[in-house]
């Protein structure tokens, strides 16, 4: 990407702490061999302590030999292979349910299609047009956290909505019953050790592709790593020096990304609980940070007025300019645009490929009377329908606002009101597109500037109808 072309090329520090470093596991996490069951606890195991069988040693050498025998390109070949199986038997399955007549081989064919405009970051699926007014009464409240929702996820298969709470909680939630399935309790500061969730604020929360872990970051400076299914924790990532403000994993990987107010970005190994690397750059608190399949991640950095691309193999940035005010939401719409939110009221929609922004709305969310002075209403969250031209911002203006992207994202155009009593600290749009998740409070997730003592700390699914129509085409964008 050429820096003409590109937002301006700056190269991160390359710090003792800003290169690269070898991964290395966090302490704690070393993996030190466990006492096999019935053989006695301090029984030292070595790969010497017992001679090897001549027949064992033969059927080793023989698996290794067959394991060598395949090249890259076979290998190549045969993931290939099974890869176009597995989309065969997904489309199928999908006809399947919905009755189509269409040939297996045309659904795959469709589907690679999507997946190499996914890749390109071109694939833009025309649903706003065709998104109805959503019903008031339809919405549906989900109430557990005593204290303001700062911030939810929806997993990948769109059964379950987890949410965080500045009262250190965490509840797993069930789409279809709105049952509460598990919840962890916040704890007193200083009690993490012996707790099993957190002590402060929970300002973040990222699930990976595979629904497999949950990760958490709060205002203690800690990312904790759940098991998804049962809630159950399993590691604790520290080194960041303030409050853990983002949090994103990269898309078909257990690498995990994480933003603070410390003003860097860290690189984790979730699988491995390893520390990979730091990135330094920004000149204020980074306030949120999203991330797609490729290997590189989008900070929003608050009153330093920029919002970052962060190239991970490069150690390299682009910086891109637009807003006035404190940049406090991002959200990727695919790999090559992105929204972003301010406290100066506006939405920005960026290309990667261009430092300004392709579309600006001012004063989004409308004005508000402030001791007697009029501002505009703070952005609090954005969401994206990945990969299509549908938005969503939140405020505290009482409602929930739905946008169109026009075409090649050159252009917002607001598209409904949703009415919903108090700050919109956070926004998600299902994976299929037909529900929105807001989590709700009296309170800013990161402050306590104003209250909104109506509002009901709560979690609200808000379905999302679309008019019968014809099959939307994907539009490859122009910019």
């Amino acid at each position: 990407m050429a820096a003409a072309a590109g937002g301006r090329r700056a190269k991160a520090p390359r710090g003792a702490a800003g290169r690269r470093r070898p991964r290395a596991a966090v302490p704690g996490a070393e993996g030190r061999p466990r006492a096999a069951a019935g053989r006695p606890v301090d029984e030292e195991v070595s790969s010497d302590s017992e001679p090897e069988s001549p027949s064992l040693g033969r059927r080793r050498r023989e698996a290794a030999e067959e394991e060598v025998e395949e090249t890259p390109q076979e290998k190549k070949l045969r993931l290939a292979k099974l890869y176009l199986e597995q989309l065969r038997q997904h489309e199928e399955e999908r006809a399947a349910a919905e009755e189509e007549e269409a040939q297996p081989a045309d659904l795959i064919g469709d589907r690679l299609k999507e997946d190499v405009l996914e890749q390109k970051g071109r694939l833009q699926r025309l649903v706003a047009k065709d998104v109805q007014p959503p019903d008031p009464a339809s919405i549906r409240m989900l109430r557990g956290h005593q204290l303001p929702v700062t911030c939810l996820v929806i997993s990948p298969d769109d059964r379950f909505i987890f949410s965080a709470s500045k009262d250190g909680s965490l509840i797993k939630w069930e789409v279809e019953s709105g049952k509460r399935l598990c919840v962890v309790p916040g704890g007193k500061k200083g009690t993490e050790e012996r707790h099993m969730g957190h002590a402060s604020h929970v300002l973040c929360m990222a699930i990976s592709s595979d629904g497999k872990y949950l990760a958490t970051g709060d205002r203690n400076k800690l990312i904790m790593i759940w098991d998804a299914a049962t809630c159950k924790r399993l590691h604790i990532f520290t080194g960041h020096r303030d409050a853990v403000s983002g949090l994103s994993f990269r898309k078909g990987t257990h690498q995990l990304y994480s933003a603070s107010h410390d003003r860097c970005v860290k690189v984790w190994n979730v699988a491995e609980n390893a520390y990979v690397e730091t990135l330094f750059g920004h000149q204020d608190v980074i306030t949120g940070l999203d991330s797609l399949s490729r290997e590189c991640c989008v900070t929003a950095g608050g009153r330093d007025g920029t919002v970052r691309l962060w190239k991970i193999p490069e150690e390299s940035q682009l910086v891109f300019y637009g807003h006035q005010g404190s940049i406090d939401c991002i959200q990727l719409i695919n790999e090559e645009h992105m929204v972003s939110g301010a406290d100066d009221g506006s939405l920005a929609l960026w290309g990667l490929t261009k430092k300004k922004p392709l579309a600006l709305a001012r004063q989004a969310h409308g004005m508000q009377d402030s001791q007697g002075l009029q501002q505009p209403y703070w952005i609090s969250a954005v969401a994206a329908l990945r990969n299509s031209d549908l938005l969503a911002t939140g405020s505290h203006s009482a409602t929930v606002k739905l946008w169109k992207c026009g075409e090649g994202f050159r252009k917002l155009e607001p598209l409904w009101d949703i009415p919903l009593v108090g700050f919109v600290n956070s926004l998600k749009f299902s994976a299929a597109g037909d529900f929105l998740v807001a989590g709700l409070g009296q309170e800013h997730r990161l402050g306590r500037w104003w209250r909104v003592k109506e509002a009901k700390n709560s979690i609200c699914i808000i379905p999302l109808k679309r008019r019968a129509a014809a099959p939307s085409s994907e539009a490859p964008d122009s910019s």
